[in-house]
């Protein structure tokens, strides 16, 4: 194989897997972050709940997000997920929970406007490790659909 035909492949293979990790984690304009913003939800969010996970649920606040995110122009639903250390305590295992909760996040809420200006918070029970993945998101699912965000 000569040098050309190699770099080509590179190049196939990279064009395959870009794609995918185009969508692996939420965009900037979708993650909430700061302090206030998840007191604010662990303290006066409707809850949802599952046998797995609990999904939290808020209208948007802008006066907690810090002052660049404030004047933003496009408001989007913003999400977090919480996986503590009681749901797996190995780092790999957590980290691979939430980008597949990322991923699954973004393609049904990054294109719903109407949903623009609320705030969820996804926290894994500790006994959601041993769970298939297929299952969570099928929870997952169920849970947005009760808080009225997906149908």
């Amino acid at each position: 194989m000569s040098y050309r035909t190699a770099a080509q492949g590179f190049v196939l293979s990279l064009n395959v897997l870009l794609p995918t990790l185009e969508l692996m984690a939420l965009p900037a304009s979708m993650r909430l972050r700061g302090q206030r913003c998840f007191t604010r939800l662990h303290r006066s969010a409707k809850r949802h709940h599952g046998q797995w996970m609990v999904l939290r649920k808020i209208q948007a606040d802008p006066t907690l997000l810090r002052p660049e995110l404030r004047s933003a122009r496009i408001q989007r639903c913003r999400c977090a997920i919480v996986i503590s250390s009681k749901v797996s305590k190995r780092a790999v295992k957590r980290n691979r929970l939430r980008r597949l909760f990322h991923t699954h996040l973004r393609k049904r809420l990054e294109s719903q406007d109407q949903f623009a200006g609320q705030w969820l918070l996804i926290s894994l029970r500790p006994d959601a490790s041993a769970i298939d993945s297929a299952q969570l998101l099928e929870e997952c699912d169920s849970l947005l659909t009760s808080a009225g965000l997906h149908s």
